[in-house]
């Protein structure tokens, strides 16, 4: 696999992350939109779980270790995100703690199981659809590229600079 075309996954399961978990929240909390690290509509967290898992299709990963690794995977990137964001931004989008078998409120049994059926799911129902996609439509995504390269920095960058000058009026007591 190329690297646009890598990308162009990541970006599309970034996208459905954000709209999953918007389902979920209005499912459960009765609003679409919860406050998410980045201000656009990804979430990087539902990028970065499925290329890993799709690399390690690609390097031919037998089928039961694929099914161990579609429960690893997601739940070790859930976890070194909410870790991350915590340790760079002293907040918490995200707490498992209330809940039975978590870690630091990062991740907890019963996602993680969730995470596991999800990822199958991505990995052996709708990756070869999204495969098809990509096919039809690799030309224009060559020419989008660039932009949307650069609309997720502008995002990444513009958030982590506000996030951290919210971070320094908390510790300076601003807040």
């Amino acid at each position: 696999m190329l690297a646009g075309e890598y990308f162009f996954y990541f970006m599309l399961y970034s996208f459905l992350g954000w709209v999953l978990e918007g389902s979920y929240n209005l499912y459960s909390l009765g609003m679409f939109r919860k406050e998410g690290f980045l201000r656009g509509p990804f979430k990087p967290m539902y990028g970065f779980a499925p290329l890993l898992l799709l690399a390690a299709k690609d390097l031919g990963v037998s089928l039961p270790l694929m099914v161990l690794l579609a429960l690893i995977i997601p739940s070790a990137v859930e976890y070194t995100s909410g870790w991350l964001l915590k340790s760079a931004f002293h907040k918490q989008w995200w707490d498992y703690s209330g809940m039975p078998y978590q870690l630091q409120g990062h991740i907890c049994l019963k996602f993680s199981l969730y995470w596991w059926g999800l990822a199958m799911v991505c990995v052996y129902g709708l990756q070869p659809l999204i495969e098809r996609l990509y096919l039809r439509i690799s030309a224009l995504w060559m020419l989008l590229l660039p932009l949307a390269a650069l609309l997720l920095a502008a995002d990444l960058l513009w958030t982590c600079r506000t996030r951290r000058r919210s971070v320094k009026g908390l510790e300076l007591g601003e807040g």
